[in-house]
């Protein structure tokens, strides 16, 4: 079933989220929804406070990508309550987007290593180290958990020249191609 994604300045976006345990109903549901709602929608990624849940869960697909740097490991992978242990190298630029932010696009500086520690889908503790894109993917989806926006780490100078596009995105005054939920 195809989810709405919750817009730029909907207050579900700002929030830290809340860990989950093997208990939480209808996870597979849930996990089949947020695939096909991501691939509906074009994504590389989905965190659960995009479709409305404040919870600590995410997945990304970057064997999707077409473009990656051949010594990248591309994965399909579900991420339950992680925790970045350690973020490392030397920080690179790279432009991202955003299904809650709509047709704005914006360079962004992340380390290009991380190591994590979180639960994979049936609920098994896993500590990894991803590179490259992949890091950066899940920069950018565990940012989402963390309440924070890809838009928060641009140079003052663009946001300040996005801020009208992200104003009328939270009034609801675009059109997207996907379902969207607006702030009230």
């Amino acid at each position: 079933m195809l989810l709405p994604i919750y817009a730029y300045g909907h207050p579900i976006l700002r929030k830290i989220c809340n860990d989950i345990n093997s208990n939480y109903s209808e996870l597979p549901t849930l996990l089949s929804n947020m695939w096909e709602t991501m691939y509906h929608t074009n994504g590389m990624g989905l965190a659960a406070p995009q479709i409305g849940l404040p919870i600590r869960l995410f997945i990304i697909d970057t064997l999707q990508l077409e473009d990656a740097d051949p010594t990248d490991k591309l994965i399909k992978q579900v991420f339950i309550n992680a925790e970045i242990i350690e973020e490392a190298g030397k920080e690179w630029d790279y432009e991202e987007g955003c299904l809650s932010i709509p047709d704005i696009r914006g360079k962004v500086k992340r380390k290009p290593q991380l190591k994590l520690a979180y639960l994979n889908e049936n609920f098994e503790p896993k500590e990894e180290i991803f590179d490259g894109i992949t890091a950066r993917v899940i920069q950018h989806e565990y940012d989402h958990i963390e309440g924070k926006l890809f838009t928060d780490r641009l140079g003052l100078l663009k946001r300040q020249l996005i801020n009208p596009a992200l104003n009328r995105i939270s009034k609801g005054q675009i059109k997207s191609k996907y379902k969207m939920i607006f702030p009230l």
